[in-house]
């Protein structure tokens, strides 16, 4: 059990939703997570922190009622703390950790799709050629909504690009 609680006192709760990318019901129910697991810490902490003993033999010094006592007393030896089975808590936990692990691998899968995808962005900007080195046909075949806007505008009998004399000036002086 020490070594449960050792683990528990280690974990990082704010950095573990930011680290592993989790989101959503997930993050919603690690939070949760996190608060039972608190609450519960601090009621440990705080009975542990309650005195354990009752010296009666003060009590008997100081009140007159001897019976009422050792009634007490005897209630008290009496008691049997009532034993509670766990095994629901930890179906449920073992089931939280099923649903955990496997939203982290979804997580992972997204994660790894989206590592290839930048990836290949990356080689694609590494091989790329400079701008001024390509052709307009290289940028058509790149960019096919290019030659598709244009020919709209041709059609409608719009020569200029809209926006381009805002930006660059009118040549037409010249």
């Amino acid at each position: 059990m020490a070594v449960g609680r050792s683990a528990a006192l280690k974990i990082d709760w704010a950095s573990i939703g930011t680290s592993l990318g989790i989101r959503g019901q997930t993050a919603t129910a690690l939070q949760s997570f996190k608060k039972r697991n608190e609450d519960a810490r601090r009621k440990v902490q705080m009975l542990s922190e309650q005195p354990q003993e009752i010296d009666f033999r003060q009590y008997r010094t100081q009140l007159k009622n001897q019976q009422v006592v050792d009634e007490i007393e005897n209630h008290f030896k009496g008691f049997k703390p009532a034993t509670y089975d766990v095994g629901r808590q930890l179906k449920a936990i073992e089931a939280f950790e099923v649903q955990a692990v496997k939203n982290a691998e979804e997580t992972k899968g997204r994660v790894d799709l989206e590592l290839k995808d930048l990836e290949k962005t990356l080689k694609n900007i590494e091989e790329a050629r400079p701008f001024e080195d390509l052709t307009v046909d290289e940028v058509a075949a790149a960019r096919p909504d290019i030659d598709e806007r244009t020919s709209q505008l041709v059609s409608r009998g719009r020569w200029a690009v809209p926006g381009y004399k805002e930006k660059f000036g009118d040549l037409s002086l010249l």
